[in-house]
């Protein structure tokens, strides 16, 4: 756990330098699960939160559960119990507009756009779907969209599915390379014990690092009711999945109490929260991973006007790259090397193989005419990239 004086002033100050940030809402707080309907009243109180921190420059994404809740009731399915996955497809196709338009209508006042994502686990751990993912939410995010991720239970199968959106979100977070992670529950942080259950359980304010202990104290904490499928295990997942993406997590109540503001406000004003602190920086944590995580599957060879470029910060665009070796897809990890052999780099290759073949030697404005789409400009972006030549394995280009 970390030694920080005031708990409160270092949640407070996530909050307030996070530049982009992950929300999760789960179905318990957005769904009233006695009605199957829309809590619209705490939906209004949270977009007004979400308006308030983009007017202040930041950026938002929402990962939010509900569409197979909200799809219960519309097909008359029982709002308790589990379903079979068939039943739960059914009710996420049926809810899954319900849910868009509750986001659209408490968005609308303050003018702010919903995009609707939907993701399956394969497409954020397969590089050239996450790859296309994170290209999406990026440009939603330019525009000033506000995106609506949920998982697509309408087609994934058991084996492509997160389950809980808790996981989704961190996986999100990592994808956009968030700052900050929000996941809203119905416990104001971690506890050693269920502070339901055992009135000596104590609130952990703030947690450097996982032990075996911490991990423990979530096995039962804040069990699943018959809206939602995630607990607090789910939770201490996502926040170590976050952290070592270098995104702190904060884990704290959906609905303050008494006249509180907003969740989101709340924080900033003193709420209880569980804040786990980021191991690295997101952009450090991503060069690491490029540098030292993947298995390389082919090589790019570049002149040495286009090394200059790299070392200057730039990307690799195909008019440097002199031969393509391998057989490789979109969103593989190549090796960069100079003409002489060395090393320059390592990073995402935005084509496949055969497409960086005939683009080799090109300039980027004869993509289009060459491939028959408006495709990346650069072969491997200065932001999936990390120059291992010289030794720089983060933050390079940042």
């Amino acid at each position: 756990m970390s030694s920080l004086a005031d708990p409160a002033l270092a949640v407070a100050a996530a909050v307030d330098t996070s530049r982009r940030l992950v929300i999760k809402v789960g179905s318990a707080l957005l769904v009233d699960w006695e009605t199957g309907t829309v809590d619209a009243g705490w939906l209004t109180a949270l977009a007004a939160d979400v308006a308030r921190l983009k007017r202040e420059g930041r950026q938002v994404l929402v990962v939010s559960s509900g569409a197979v809740a909200l799809g219960r009731r519309r097909l008359g399915l029982s709002l308790k119990g589990r379903l079979q996955l068939d039943e739960k497809q059914a009710a996420a196709a049926a809810g899954q507009s319900l849910l868009m338009r509750a986001w659209e209508d408490a968005f609308q006042p303050h003018a702010l756009v919903a995009a609707q994502v939907l993701l399956t686990r394969d497409d954020t751990e397969v590089r050239r779907r996450w790859l296309n993912g994170r290209a999406t939410l990026s440009r939603l995010l330019d525009l000033g969209a506000i995106p609506v991720v949920n998982e697509n239970d309408t087609v994934a199968t058991e084996e492509i599915r997160y389950g809980d959106n808790d996981r989704l979100a961190a996986r999100v977070a990592q994808m956009v390379r968030a700052d900050l992670l929000v996941l809203l529950s119905d416990v104001d942080g971690l506890y050693t014990a269920d502070p339901r259950h055992d009135p000596a359980a104590v609130h952990i304010p703030v947690v450097s690092r996982f032990t075996a202990q911490i991990e423990a104290m979530a096995g039962g904490a804040n069990a699943t009711d018959g809206v939602g499928s995630g607990g607090m295990a789910t939770k201490v997942m996502a926040a170590r999945m976050a952290q070592g993406a270098g995104c702190a997590t904060l884990i704290t109540l959906g609905r303050p109490s008494g006249a509180e503001p907003g969740p989101l406000a709340s924080l900033q004003t003193g709420a209880r929260a569980t804040l786990v602190e980021p191991d690295v920086t997101p952009a450090a944590a991503y060069k690491s991973w490029i540098a030292g995580s993947l298995s390389l599957q082919g090589e790019l060879v570049i002149d040495d006007g286009a090394v200059t470029a790299l070392r200057a910060g730039k990307s690799l665009l195909p008019t440097g790259v002199r031969a393509v070796v391998g057989a490789f897809g979109k969103g593989d990890a190549v090796r960069v090397i100079g003409l002489d052999g060395s090393e320059v780099a390592r990073g995402l290759c935005a084509h496949g193989a055969d497409a960086a073949r005939a683009l080799a030697g090109l300039r980027s404005d004869a993509i289009e005419g060459v491939l028959g789409y408006a495709g990346p400009a650069a072969l491997v972006h200065r932001d999936d990239m990390v120059l291992t030549g010289l030794h720089v394995l983060e933050g390079a280009h940042d």
